[in-house]
């Protein structure tokens, strides 16, 4: 992988710091963290796409995690990504939306008509977010390999499997694997479907 730069994109919470995980796996490519401050998929299109084209590389390796790779499949940069690595992808950002809906007992209707409510667990529900993800499906045709967490409790493992099999994407699913990846037995996991795959 030399001449390559690999571009790692965190989750929620996260940070750029977290690419020094995998710098021991790609030790002939240069891993580069991007803090992007976008929290919508409108921000993250214009923000995305400028950091992507100042990397002047000619062959860029993705590695996203949870919306992280949602924000990068719907910002429009595909057209400069080689390949790509999805651990715990936000991979329909309507479902997740719709889950959090559920969650916190809040309708359509409500939401149609408050246009933001605050929830218990911390999220705010944007009807302009859920509008915009309606309307702006996701368009990926990167060869994609994808890391699931059999608990992950933010995307079904139905609704992964069929993002996956819609873009002919590999799917691995860790036997009791979280959405967060963190532990030593999760990391040693990830680390050898990593190598795996390289």
């Amino acid at each position: 992988m030399k001449n390559t730069a690999v571009l790692y994109i965190h989750g929620k919470g996260g940070n750029a710091a977290e690419a020094e995980h995998y710098r021991s796996l790609l030790p002939n490519a240069e891993v580069i963290g991007f803090d992007y401050r976008a929290e919508t998929p409108w921000d993250a299109a214009p923000e995305f796409a400028a950091f992507v084209a100042g990397l002047g590389h000619e062959h860029i390796v993705l590695i996203a995690n949870s919306i992280g790779a949602y924000f990068s499949m719907s910002s429009g940069i595909a057209d400069s990504i080689e390949r790509a690595f999805f651990v715990s992808p936000i991979v329909s950002m309507e479902k997740l939306i719709e889950s959090m809906m559920t969650w916190a007992n809040v309708t359509e209707r409500q939401l149609e008509a408050e246009k933001t409510i605050e929830t218990a667990f911390g999220e705010t529900l944007s009807w302009d977010y859920l509008s915009y993800v309606r309307t702006h499906p996701i368009a990926w045709d990167v060869p994609t390999e994808i890391l699931y967490g059999e608990t992950d409790h933010l995307q079904s493992p139905d609704t992964v499997r069929s993002f996956a099999e819609a873009h002919n994407a590999g799917f691995t699913v860790m036997p009791g694997g979280e959405h967060w990846f963190h532990t030593p037995e999760q990391m040693r996991f990830l680390d050898e479907w990593m190598k795996e795959l390289l």
